[in-house]
This record gives C-alpha cells, sequence and structure tokens, in this order.
C-alpha cells in the first residue's frame, strides 16, 4: 500500500496550505491563493530556492502562477518578514520559510544546503557599536558561507 506524505512525517498538502495562510495572517499580510501557493511550497523546501526555481516547481505541480507574479510575492513576503531571502547565488536571491524566531543562516557553497544557526550572541557587540559610532542600530542579518560536511 502506498505510504501518503502525512504518514511519513510530513504534513499533507492541505495541512501546509493551511499553515501558510495562517502564517500570512499573523504577519499582517492578506492569505491570497496565490501568496498561499507560494508560502506552502518553500515550507515544503528544506533548503532556499530562488524565484526561478520555485516558479518551476510550481508550474510542474500544475500551478497557473507567472513568473512575475513569484518575484512580485516573494519580495513582498521578504519585506513583511514572513520569508528570508539569502543573497549567496551569484545575481539572484534565494527564499526560504524558516518561522518567525530570530535566527542566522549558514549555506554550504557547493550544494547551498542551508542550516539555520540560533542562539545569536550579537547583541552585545552590536551594543558596543552603536555607542562606538553613535548609531542606532535597528537589526541585523548574518549569513555564513561554507562547506557542509557533505561537500568537504
Amino acid at each position: 500500500m502506498p505510504t501518503s506524505a502525512s504518514t511519513r512525517g510530513r504534513p499533507a498538502r492541505a495541512e501546509i496550505e493551511r499553515q501558510a495562510a495562517g502564517a500570512l495572517h499573523a504577519a499582517g499580510v492578506r492569505p491570497t491563493p496565490q501568496r498561499v501557493e507560494i508560502v506552502a511550497e518553500l515550507m515544503s523546501e528544506a533548503n532556499d530556492v530562488t524565484a526561478q526555481d520555485l516558479h518551476s516547481r510550481l508550474r510542474e505541480g500544475g500551478s497557473q502562477l507567472g513568473l512575475a507574479t513569484v518575484y512580485r510575492t516573494l519580495g513582498l513576503l521578504a519585506d513583511a518578514g514572513v520569508i528570508d531571502s539569502l543573497a549567496h547565488e551569484p545575481a539572484a536571491l534565494c527564499y526560504r520559510w524558516c518561522g518567525s524566531d530570530h535566527h542566522h543562516h549558514f549555506v554550504c557553497s557547493r550544494c547551498h544546503r542551508v542550516v539555520e544557526l540560533g542562539d545569536c550572541r550579537l547583541e552585545p557587540w552590536l551594543d558596543e557599536v552603536s555607542s562606538e559610532h553613535d548609531v542606532d542600530v535597528t537589526g541585523h542579518r548574518l549569513e555564513v558561507v561554507g562547506l557542509c560536511s557533505g561537500c568537504r
């Protein structure tokens, strides 16, 4: 008998779409069908994807979304903090669903595996930088690039 995705420990697509709609709503973003579809696809991806890769994957799954809609929606979602954008690809942003906890990313420069790095210890240093340079730090993002254990 075939095993469904939900019986292997992954939620069924309808559940992922429900979670996606909830995440959009929680971020104050109207959960349109297109936005839910894009966020749900990102929630199903372990690593990050470019807009073009995401568009191709959606189209292969039967979606009618255009590439311009995917780009616009990813930009809106990144600006709203619903998804993260990573700049490790030359001339292309990559996008990833991460959730809401503050974290940074390690990105393998060979296979593009992404690891979320929690336990941010930058705040004391940023407080010093703020005082030393008379600036107000309102946020920060850190992307660490290197080789994962599988690529070394």
